[in-house]
């Protein structure tokens, strides 16, 4: 006989539908506003860089992220194969992700290869950027509404990033939740202006939901009939492409229903067919249901 409830630890899951993990872990990077003037990048390390001059044998790359540093790409690592012309590959002024291959610190040189990085960490590099790009956009924004100086949002943006991973990672799901952050421990009227903030400026890549079923029985059916309504609700979802929904137990007569669609109407649409499911099937036993939009 399979138990109705699953525990683990203090919380307890209905079975319908697996618990998901909402915050992955995103590599750190550096604070929101800090530009760094005495740092170095590592060997091995990805940048964004920007071409400041071409020469015959190469080109100087201004580094990202990395205030005043200059690295030197030679011609023979700026791409496969022979290149006969390096203006056919580079021009000043465009913006290219380059690798550090060596970093000399006790002379102030830095040699970059563009060859070395494929495609496709090309892409994911540039896109990290342009979300850190955006994030810091959005939060200066925030600190100007809220009165902020720049270590208050300086703080603020740290203290986001260790709990989400990343600071677009946070303003993610903050447009995903509006109780994200009080969720995850952060207070203050200022959670309302980065939500409203990241709805507006952060496309997510899908929504989220939340409703909560209030269910007794008092017939001789009690728990199978409950089993029944959240199992007939979950149905609803059965079927449809990138939309899931999962009830869990919050201790009676509570049950949290968590909805994931890729949009919000179709994730109310869901919602709205799970109520009717879950009535339907407490309708034939004696028993009450009530249904709240959370």
């Amino acid at each position: 006989m399979l138990n109705l409830w699953s525990h683990a630890g203090s919380t307890r899951r209905w079975q319908g539908g697996p618990d998901r993990q909402r915050h992955h872990r995103r590599p750190r990077v550096k604070g929101a506003f800090q530009i760094s003037s005495n740092e170095w990048p590592e060997e091995g390390e990805l940048l964004i860089c920007t071409v400041r001059s071409v020469k015959e044998n190469g080109a100087y790359l201004n580094l990202e992220g990395y205030e005043g540093r200059t690295g030197f790409v030679f011609i023979g690592e700026v791409a496969s194969g022979w290149v006969k012309n390096i203006g056919t590959h580079l021009r000043e002024g465009q913006r290219v992700v380059a690798k550090a291959i060596q970093v000399k610190r006790d002379k102030e040189r830095i040699e970059l290869s563009i060859k070395s990085v494929s495609e496709e960490r090309r892409r994911d590099t540039l896109q990290s950027w342009k979300n850190r790009k955006r994030a810091r956009q959005i939060m200066r924004v925030v600190a100007e509404r809220v009165g902020w100086d720049e270590d208050r949002t300086n703080v603020v943006c740290d203290e986001m990033r260790e709990v989400f991973g990343t600071l677009y990672g946070a303003l993610e799901e903050c447009a995903l939740s509006e109780t994200v952050l009080s969720e995850s421990g952060f207070t203050g009227d200022w959670m309302t202006v980065v939500t409203e903030l990241a709805v507006e400026n952060i496309v997510p890549p899908y929504v989220e939901i939340r409703g909560e079923f209030d269910l007794q029985v008092w017939g001789p059916e009690g728990v199978a009939a409950i089993k029944e309504a959240l199992l007939a609700a979950e149905a609803c979802a059965e079927g449809l492409e990138e939309v899931t929904l999962t009830c869990h137990y919050d201790g009676a007569p509570h049950y949290r229903v968590d909805i994931r669609a890729p949009d919000y109407q179709a994730a109310e649409s869901v919602w709205e067919a799970a109520q009717e499911a879950a009535s339907q099937r407490m309708a034939s036993v004696e028993g009450s249901i009530s249904a709240e939009r959370l």
